[in-house]
């Protein structure tokens, strides 16, 4: 298992500090409360300075899509997953300290970001402001790249048939991207409700609320300080250290 250290995750770029100090000098930063939205755009580049962000995304389709009349609703539109007439946002995962993201519209989809911890600051860039540090652009399209082969793992973890292997698998590469030792391991520094991990994985707020149970008593997970998510290191790793 890969987990990265802190360091790996908060300071990814070698010109890191010289960007913080531009994005102040040009207005280009700005710092949101938990949970307040990001206003963004299709075009722009955003690089999160400190704090987290939360992805989310919606159908657009959701009041559109009715049940057939003479067809009783399936457990997913019973149950609200399918947003019958307000759909929910499903959470698409985080962007830590030092790392980039951008919104693509793409109908029928809504893309939306928000600050998950308190004094999230973020920085927004031209694609084109990148001209004057090359080097910064090629860091930028190697997180990019790296982004990718993460959400390839994610779409393999939500592939999976069980509810709890999609739960367990999904916990998993988030604590391995993000996660920070414990005396147990590693834990989530942030918190996820059970809605939002139903969410991101297909399935319910109750179900996973059961699943965790199922996990914990299989210590495949522990609960750390807070609510925090955590799962034990495995022989050898820097936390057994």
């Amino acid at each position: 298992m890969f987990l990265p250290t802190r360091s790996d995750n908060a300071r990814p770029f070698l010109t890191w500090q010289r960007i913080t100090d531009w994005a102040q000098e040009h207005y280009r930063s700005r710092t949101f409360n938990k949970d307040e939205r990001i206003p963004t755009r299709q075009g722009l580049l955003y690089l999160v300075e400190r704090g987290a962000v939360r992805l989310v995304g919606a159908s657009q389709l959701g009041d559109m899509v009715t049940p057939e009349p003479d067809q009783p609703p399936s457990d997913e539109e019973a149950s609200g997953q399918l947003g019958l007439g307000n759909p929910e946002e499903a959470f698409l995962g985080f962007v830590g300290a030092g790392q980039p993201f951008e919104i693509v519209a793409h109908s029928p989809f809504n893309l939306q970001s928000f600050a998950h911890v308190d004094q999230t600051t973020v920085i927004w860039l031209y694609w084109q402001d990148l001209d004057t540090w090359p080097h910064f652009r090629r860091e930028v399209l190697d997180a990019f790249r790296y982004q990718h082969q993460r959400k390839l793992l994610w779409l393999s973890t939500l592939g999976q048939r069980r509810t709890i292997d999609r739960l367990l698998g999904f916990i998993t590469l988030l604590i391995e991207e993000y996660g920070e030792p414990c005396e147990v391991g590693y834990y989530l520094p942030w918190t996820l409700t059970h809605a939002q991990i139903g969410s991101a994985i297909g399935s319910t707020r109750v179900t996973v609320t059961r699943l965790m149970g199922k996990l914990r008593q299989r210590k495949l997970i522990y609960i750390y300080k807070d609510g925090l998510i955590a799962i034990p290191a495995q022989p050898g790793s820097a936390a057994d250290q």
